[in-house]
C-alpha cells in the first residue's frame, strides 16, 4: 500500500549498481528516467533535490513515506535503502556511519543529482553529518532529527540507563511483538494502534533479509 502511495505520488524504485557486489535500493522522481537505446538512463533534477534518509529500524519508505507525500509536488525526492536495510546490498564487511554515507553519494553521482538538501533521522542523522563532512559540494543543506553527530561511549552509557537496556542491539534488534512495540514508542511521537499480526510481519519480513 505505502509503495503504491509513493508511485502515485511520481516516484519510482531503482536499484543502481554503485560497484560490482555493491547496488542500492532508490526511489527517484519518474521524470529524471529515460530509456535511451534499450537501457534506461537518468537525467538532471528538474527541481531541487531532496535526499531523505531513512532510521535503522526500517527502509527508506516505511520512514518517509508522510514527508514523500507532502514533498512530492515541490521537489525532486530521492529516497535510498541504505546497504544492508530493504533492496540495497554489499558484499563487504564495513557498517561505519562514513561508509554508508560515501555510497549514497556514489549512488547520487550515478543518477545525476550535483547537489541536494539531506535529511537525516536518528542513526542516518550520523550518516548525513558524514556526508557533509565528505562531500560538501554534494550537500546543499542537511536537516538532522533525533540524532548526534557521532556516536561515543558516553552517549551510549546515558542512553542505556535513560531506556533501560543493556545494548542498542536490545532496542534495536527486537526478537518479539513487545520488543517491537518498545523500540516503535521510543522512536515515534505518537504511535497508531496497530494488531499484533501487524507486529508479526514486520518482525518476519526483517528475518527474511
Amino acid at each position: 500500500m505505502l509503495h503504491g502511495l509513493v508511485k502515485l505520488a511520481g516516484l519510482t524504485p531503482q536499484t543502481i549498481e554503485i560497484e560490482p557486489g555493491t547496488s542500492m535500493k532508490i526511489w527517484v522522481p519518474k521524470e529524471i528516467v529515460t530509456k535511451k537505446g534499450g537501457k534506461i538512463v537518468s537525467v538532471q533534477p528538474t527541481k531541487p533535490a531532496v535526499v531523505l534518509l531513512h532510521s535503522f529500524a526500517m527502509d527508506g519508505i516505511f520512514t518517509w513515506f508522510l514527508q514523500i507525500l507532502a514533498l512530492s509536488r515541490d521537489y525532486s525526492v530521492y529516497v535510498p535503502d541504505l546497504l544492508f536495510f530493504g533492496g540495497s546490498i554489499a558484499d563487504k564487511n564495513e557498517r561505519s556511519a562514513s561508509f554508508q554515507g560515501e555510497f549514497v553519494a556514489k549512488g547520487l553521482e550515478k543518477l545525476r543529482v550535483e547537489n541536494a538538501i539531506v535529511v537525516g533521522l536518528s542513526y542516518d542523522g550520523m550518516i548525513g553529518f558524514k556526508m557533509a563532512k565528505l562531500y560538501p559540494k554534494l550537500v546543499k543543506s542537511f536537516v538532522a532529527s533525533g540524532t548526534v553527530i557521532e556516536m561515543t561511549e558516553s552517549i551510549s552509557a546515558e542512553a542505556y540507563k535513560r531506556l533501560d537496556i543493556t545494548s542498542w542491539s536490545d532496542l534495536l534488534m527486537p526478537e518479539a511483538v513487545e520488543g517491537l512495540k518498545r523500540m516503535f514508542s521510543i522512536g515515534f511521537h505518537k504511535v497508531p494502534w496497530l494488531p499484533d499480526f501487524v507486529y508479526q510481519n514486520i518482525l518476519d519480513v526483517r528475518v527474511s533479509f
